[in-house]
């Protein structure tokens, strides 16, 4: 099954479906043979790092950019060539692109009047919305007298106004503060919810990824790395490369021993291997919460003692730095509760017994 399509079984009609989509600049691959179906009410978040090719993937969805090959297709309909004048979709940008000469009442009714809507159709729809996105009282105001905040919520009003069947964010909320990022996140979230509409949003952001979405469309140079929910993304990386980007892992070069065998140093893990044959060079992957201290006597599988290193204190936890010789002093990062910590009276230097369960390991092909 391809990156982009639905799951097995799976008898949705999609409202977008993106096919074989390649863009060039030049001799330059932007996007290359991308395929993908969204839902309609969907909330999907493009991830990866800055020049993966997810913002150029939204321009090619709005018709800013168009493909060099490929087809789009919105609730049924080919827009692949279509400008984006005959597309529909609102869209909210980073910079908020609002017109700082007009009120912020003038902003939202800004696509109604472009389409000879009745005045009073627009003042109801422009009240209906400030209230919707938290601001009644702002209609008379300029953008320059708003917060980034307010703005942004301006700016979503605006793409909303014309009651578009899709709205596009490209990085909406990257250019705000920390706090008001995280209090606006679950405030976009909820009014997306609300009106049901189906929404794209570009992000590097894992954060905001997690808690935002649906599901995650993560991105590599130009392709598809894996599609899932939040969970399914970070629980079960299907590369390397989308472990290492979503969360915190740790990564070991491991050999595979036989059938749910890894060796790492001296020690034989227990875990899926995915079919990977003897011999094979492979690497160990697992996250620091997943690194468990054993708890009195119980004897678990792949356990061994580690000697703790450099402690992190995170608030809720501890990240601690672990070495261990059965692992070839290949370290782990463990995350410890405060609970442990305390309990175990654990210093720098301490030996400690540890963990890892096999469900919790992935295995990826070379090291």
């Amino acid at each position: 099954m391809r990156p982009g399509a639905g799951q097995a079984g799976d008898t949705r009609k999609p409202f977008l479906r993106i096919t074989d989509l390649t863009k060039m600049f030049g001799s330059f691959a932007a996007l290359r043979d991308i395929s993908l179906e969204i839902y309609e009410r969907e909330f999907v978040c493009f991830l990866g790092p800055s020049g993966c090719g997810k913002t150029t993937l939204l321009r090619a969805i709005a018709g800013l950019d168009i493909q060099t090959s490929g087809r789009v297709e919105q609730a049924g309909n080919d827009i692949s060539a279509l400008p984006p004048s005959e597309r529909d979709f609102g869209i909210v940008f980073q910079s908020y692109a609002l017109f700082p000469n007009l009120t912020v009442k003038k902003n939202v009714a800004y696509g109604l009047v472009s389409r000879k809507t009745a005045r009073a159709t627009i003042e109801a729809r422009v009240a209906e919305l400030l209230a919707l996105v938290g601001l009644p009282e702002q209609g008379d105001k300029y953008p320059a007298q708003l917060s980034g905040g307010q703005q942004q919520r301006v700016a979503l009003a605006r793409a909303l106004a014309t009651s578009p069947g899709l709205l596009l964010l490209d990085e909406p909320l990257s250019a705000l503060d920390a706090k008001v990022r995280v209090h606006l996140r679950h405030e976009v979230k909820e009014l997306q919810r609300k009106l049901g509409i189906t929404t794209v949003m570009v992000t590097h952001d894992q954060e905001e990824a997690l808690t935002m979405a649906d599901r995650i469309v993560v991105m590599n140079q130009g392709v598809i790395e894996q599609v899932g929910t939040p969970l399914e993304i970070y629980r079960d990386p299907q590369t390397a490369f989308v472990a290492d980007f979503i969360g915190t892992m740790n990564f070991v070069p491991g050999v595979v021993q036989g059938p749910g065998r890894v060796r790492v140093g001296q020690l034989d893990l227990n875990c899926e291997v995915d079919g990977l044959s003897q011999g094979a060079a492979v690497t160990v992957a697992v996250r620091p919460e997943d690194v468990l201290v054993p708890e009195g006597k119980s004897v678990s599988e792949n356990a061994f003692d580690a000697r703790v290193g450099d402690m992190e204190f995170l608030g809720s936890f501890f990240r601690a730095d672990l070495e261990a010789e059965a692992m070839g002093g290949h370290g782990l990062r463990a995350d410890l509760s405060i609970n442990i910590v305390r309990r175990l009276n654990l210093n720098r230097g301490d030996m400690l017994p540890v963990a890892l369960p096999g469900e919790r390991i992935r295995v990826f092909p070379g090291q």
